[in-house]
């Protein structure tokens, strides 16, 4: 009895001992990095850089961190942020041949500038300074000009466009913000490692913005306020987005199909360096190849040696003979077990954790015969466009067209049998483009329909002038077998003070990317349930669920603008009449004019001499004229007079305009 009893205290303790390991090891900082590779079927590599650091909760674990960046450390405690992104983006997504419906795409694909959109936990009537703080310190963090997004007319206050839950909301945008190396250093410094070693080593300057798209983004999400989740602080999440032009490995490695033709790439072609290993202080390093799911099944099509029933062999062995070839042996391969697709996607796992500098990692894949396919698409496409013409008057124009495939609609049916789904649209307009939201039409497969029969909700907030932009947010449920959806509204152009217009007014003016979202179409990866695939930050975020997000074009607006010339003109028209007038009248004002012509007279009467006046006298009677004797002071005296009065009349003239014209 007294040995069971000792058997049942050890393992009491031997379980609670395990317990409060487990609690240490989620108690402690963590650091993990990943890059994911992906061919895109227009001869073009996608590059994902994901970074992630997690703190515990600072009643917890206390203010001090090792990997955590204290910057956002101390942002996220001054002005109490509850969640928070931030994306510098070069350049537009192209959904139609780099996809739309995947999980890279609905998180990072975001609109050309700045975005930056954030949740606060403080009362109601401290968000509006809150914000304005914020936009300052990101300004200062990045080296960019988000501190624009402090006026009101720059931010609006969405609803359930970005978090439903979130009333503290707050949401700006920059379309012509350029990004450079300057936005890019600040945010590598957030790394603990930095761009010394590990994946982020890779981020050569020239190579990342020779890109067709770049886009880096900064998610960060704190429970430092919410006292109910005990467990976890504040998870910062950093991923780089790059779509690079791959540099053909030489002669005999580029298969071509017709004009299209797919290079072989590596990374020290696509980034110009290797990969010495990974960062001593990540918790993990991998590398993941990825294949789209339509790629894979085209892969199989044109296979000779491999049968379509015999999945497992083609996973095995994917890597040496098929129709590609990657240098080195993936550490494992993960399928997806579940999707609406008849193929899955398929990723190769590589692991940084055995080379170093003496073996660097460089990475190569090379194709083996041509190959074609596409990527997967949204529901529907969409797209902004303008209409209308001259500088007074025009309308707003979001076209959404069908791709033709109904398989990816989780579509719900009502009582009365009917398939239909979802649509939000929120769209944000500079207060100088005056919409008229009571001109919005909807037109279905080219017809007009009620809006009561086709939108669910809205939230329209009008512009007010010099105060705060115009927000529209629209819930529409569409029917499932829709093919064409087009929304107009009708706006007027207004005007603008002289010192309101940018450098470049003749230019025009932007309105911020519509965003489109699906809540209702959700994308995700179906992993195999494997505990080591858990532990991987971007694995897990593959993984979670996320609606299907679109953003449309950036629309230039030109607006009427006056000639600023004319300033020019008048300013140097008025100098030189000034010039002119100030130079003649001090000229007349130091002047002495009678004893100008005395000295002229006494110099003409030495210079010539009595054979002079003699010659003088001689000619004056030959002429028959008497000798004209000099000026008298009396006609100097009327000059002098009549000077002053032009002098009168130009400055009473001068007054007279400056007061009354």
């Amino acid at each position: 009895m007294v040995r069971l009893r000792t058997i049942l205290v050890f393992l009491v303790l031997f379980k609670s001992f395990g317990s409060i390991i487990a609690e240490g090891e989620e108690q402690i900082e963590q650091f993990s990095e990943a890059l994911l590779l992906r061919p895109l079927p227009d001869r073009k590599v996608l590059a994902h850089f994901h970074f992630e650091s997690k703190v515990p909760p600072t009643r917890t674990h206390g203010s001090h961190h090792h990997l955590f960046p204290k910057s956002i450390y101390q942002l996220v405690h001054k002005f109490r942020v509850r969640e928070m992104e931030l994306s510098f983006t070069q350049g537009r997504w192209n959904y139609g041949r780099w996809g739309g419906y995947d999980s890279i795409s609905s998180r990072n694909a975001k609109p050309p500038g700045v975005e930056l959109w954030a949740t606060f936990d403080v009362p109601q009537h401290q968000v509006d300074a809150s914000w304005r703080n914020l936009t300052h310190a990101l300004s200062g963090l990045f080296c960019a000009s988000i501190n624009f997004l402090e006026s009101s007319t720059a931010y609006s206050s969405p609803k359930w466009s970005f978090k439903s839950f979130a009333a503290n909301i707050r949401y700006g945008t920059l379309p012509r913000e350029a990004v450079c190396t300057e936005n890019l250093t600040p945010w590598l410094k957030l790394l603990p490692c930095r761009d010394k070693a590990g994946l982020s080593a890779l981020m050569d300057r020239p190579s990342i913005y020779r890109g067709f798209y770049h886009s880096q983004r900064l998610h960060l999400v704190s429970n430092e306020f919410d006292l109910a989740a005990a467990t976890s602080g504040m998870v910062l999440e950093q991923t780089l987005t790059v779509v690079l032009q791959p540099v053909t490995l030489g002669s005999g490695m580029t298969s071509s199909v017709g004009s299209i033709q797919q290079p072989s790439w590596s990374l020290s072609s696509l980034f110009g360096r290797e990969v010495s290993g990974r960062c001593v202080l990540s918790n993990a390093s991998n590398v993941y190849v990825q294949l789209e799911p339509n790629l894979v099944s085209e892969l199989k099509t044109t296979s000779e040696t491999q049968q379509q029933s015999d999945v497992e062999n083609v996973i095995s062995q994917a890597w040496r003979d098929m129709s590609f070839e990657l240098s080195d042996s993936p550490v494992r391969i993960i399928k997806e077990v579940y999707g609406f697709q008849k193929e899955s996607s398929l990723l190769y796992e590589f692991s940084l954790a055995n080379f170093s500098d003496s073996r660097p990692f460089d990475l190569e894949f090379r194709w083996k015969r041509p190959v074609t396919w596409s990527s997967q698409l949204a529901p529907l496409q969409a797209s902004r466009f303008l209409m209308g013409s001259g500088n007074e008057r025009g309308a707003i124009a979001i076209s959404l067209k069908s791709v033709g495939r109904s398989g990816y609609a989780e579509s719900s049916v009502n009582k009365e049998g009917i398939c239909s789904f979802r649509v939000d649209v929120f769209q944000v307009v500079p207060w100088y483009v005056k919409v008229y939201y009571h001109t919005l039409k909807v037109f279905l497969d080219e017809r007009l329909h009620n809006l009561a029969d086709v939108i669910e909700r809205t939230n329209v907030s009008p512009s007010e002038d010099k105060v705060s932009p115009g927000l529209m947010e629209i819930a529409l449920r569409l029917p499932c077998d829709v093919h064409s959806v087009i929304l107009t509204l009708e706006f007027d152009k207004g005007f603008l003070h002289i010192d309101e217009y940018p450098p470049d007014a003749n230019q025009g003016f932007d309105i911020p990317s519509a965003l489109i979202k699906f809540p209702e179409i959700k994308t995700k990866m179906h992993l195999f349930e494997d505990k080591s695939a858990c532990k991987s930050p971007i694995l897990s975020k593959l993984q979670e669920e996320s609606p299907v997000l679109w953003y449309t074009e950036v629309l230039l607006v030109p607006l009427t603008t006056p000639d600023f010339s004319m300033p020019y003109n008048v300013i140097t028209i008025t100098c030189t009449v000034f010039a002119l007038y100030f130079g003649s009248l001090l000229n007349a004002l130091r002047r002495r004019v009678e004893e100008e012509e005395r000295l002229l007279k006494s110099k003409a009467t030495k210079a010539s001499g009595p054979l002079g006046v003699l010659l003088s006298k001689l000619s004056a009677k030959l002429r028959g004229k008497p000798l004209e004797p000099p000026p008298s002071s009396s006609a100097s005296k009327v000059s002098y007079k009549l000077i002053l009065r032009v002098i009168l009349v130009a400055g009473i003239a001068a007054a007279w305009q400056y007061f009354f014209g």
